[in-house]
This record gives C-alpha cells, structure tokens and sequence, in this order.
C-alpha cells in the first residue's frame, strides 16, 4: 500500500468516524431529504481546489461506495486562468486525495478583468455555463457545487440586508440553459466550521480564493460583504446561539400570506391580488 493509499484511506476515515455526526450525517440528511441523487445519475463534481469542492468530491466518492442507489461520478476543474501555483497545489491535492480530476481551461479571469463593474457576479455566471457546458459533454446529468450550510444562511441575509430581497439558496434546481441538467448542493446541511475542522485535523492546504483579477486590484476579500455577513452572524451568535438555525429553518418556513409581494415562476404578485377575496 503505498503512501498516497494510505493518506487518502485516512482522510476518508476521518469523515466516516470521527467527524460522523458533524459531516457525514449531516451530508446524508441533505441528500435524502432533498432527493438530490438519483438512480444512474451521472454527476459532475465542480473542484475549485478549495476546502468545500475538494470534501464534495471525497465524501461522495465514499457514499458511491456505499450507497444502494447506484450513480457516476466525474470529477472536473475548470482552470479561468489560475496562476502556475494554485493550478500546481489543485494537482497535488488532487493526487493526494486520489481524485482523478479532469481539467479543462477557459480564460475567464481575463474577460471578467476587463469589465469594470459586477466583477464577481459575471465571474461566476461565466463559470456555472462552463461547468456545465464540459459536464454535459461527459455525458452527465447533473453537476454537484460545495455550497454548504453555512452558504446557505449568508446568501438569505445577503439578499435581505444587501439586495433588498429574501431570496435563499436552493438545494438543487434545473439549468435554464442546459437541458436535462440539474445543479445540485449535497453539502446543504454541513456547517462551514466542521469542513474547517476536518480540514486542519487532517493536516490539508487548500485554496483560498485564487482569483487573479481581485489579487490585481488589491481587492481585500476580508472586506466583502460576505465576510461583514460572517461577521454579523458570529456577533449574533453570542447572545442567541441558535440563530444559524434560525435562519436556515426561515427559508423551510416561509408565511406567504404576510408577505406584501413575491415572485413565483419569474412572475411578481402582489398581497392585493386576493385580498378583495378574502
């Protein structure tokens, strides 16, 4: 057995049994309770070379293993542009974890730079069509991204405090753009913390954000809106502890007879549409 087998044997083994209760059956509860896996899907895991894709790809290749539900795997990283030495350190961990990772490039950092606003958003846009674009191509059915709980809740607030909208994140949803392909989260239940903790008992380095353009700009990302959200939650925390489970019960419980306007299918109502009704 050699040094890698051995490596690999053990990270997985981490997840089986010391942190079983903190991201293995939280991952299993996503996926059932969401039905995101299906009988013969062929599923395309989305690797970033970050801390969140690179669990994805190791924790479904274990549930592949033992799941009665049989289904595919392809393993892809779209490369937009990373410098010599992220690319490098997304290969070594690739080789580490055992992950038989397929590459392909697209230069969309060189593109997003030459925008001068929305910078992140088209990034992403550009990168979901991509990724999809190449899992279809593998013949899949699905691709699986490593949004987790913890993305859950900041995007609800996100959308509230900074996008004058309440808007939560799907566990999966259909593309509008690729037939027959479905994007689906099976990290949905996992807290970011836990990942964090797997990872450093495992002694793993994983990519941070390795986007060129921000690094150009001197973009700080400890400044992001995100990170004021993570902030804010963390200072909530202290005087109600549940609040992360709050939040995320919020958008399983939303009251439709309060709110004064909604979106359904791409098309607004308004609460005056019954109200002489009633």
């Amino acid at each position: 057995m050699t040094e890698t087998t051995d490596f690999y044997k053990q990270v997985e083994h981490s997840i089986s049994k010391t942190y079983r209760k903190r991201i293995w059956n939280p991952f299993i509860e996503g996926v059932k309770k969401y039905k995101l896996i299906n009988e013969n899907d062929k599923i395309a895991v989305c690797i970033s070379g970050g801390k969140d894709s690179v669990i994805l790809a190791v924790i479904l290749r274990m549930l592949q293993r033992y799941s009665e539900i049989p289904f595919n795997l392809e393993y892809i990283c779209m490369d937009p542009g990373y410098t010599k030495e992220n690319r490098v350190k997304i290969e070594e961990n690739a080789e580490k974890l055992n992950i038989p990772i397929k590459f392909f490039s697209k230069n969309i950092f060189e593109t997003v730079d030459k925008t001068n606003k929305n910078a992140c958003y088209l990034c992403a846009r550009m990168r979901r069509g991509s990724l999809y674009e190449f899992a279809q191509s593998l013949g899949c059915n699905k691709i699986a991204l490593g949004h987790h709980y913890s993305d859950v809740i900041e995007t609800t607030l996100l959308g509230m405090l900074y996008g004058g909208q309440i808007q939560g994140m799907l566990p999966k949803l259909k593309s509008t753009n690729f037939k027959n392909m479905q994007l689906i989260r099976p990290l949905y239940c996992v807290h970011e913390k836990d990942i964090v903790a797997w990872k450093n008992y495992n002694n793993l380095e994983f990519l941070d954000c390795a986007c060129t353009v921000t690094q150009k700009s001197n973009t700080e990302v400890s400044f992001s809106k995100r990170a004021e959200i993570k902030q804010l939650i963390k200072t909530l925390k202290q005087t109600n502890p549940n609040v992360e489970k709050l939040i995320f019960n919020s958008i399983h419980n939303v009251n439709a007879d309060t709110l004064v306007g909604y979106k359904l299918f791409g098309k607004r109502h308004s609460f005056l549409e019954n109200f002489d009704n009633q």
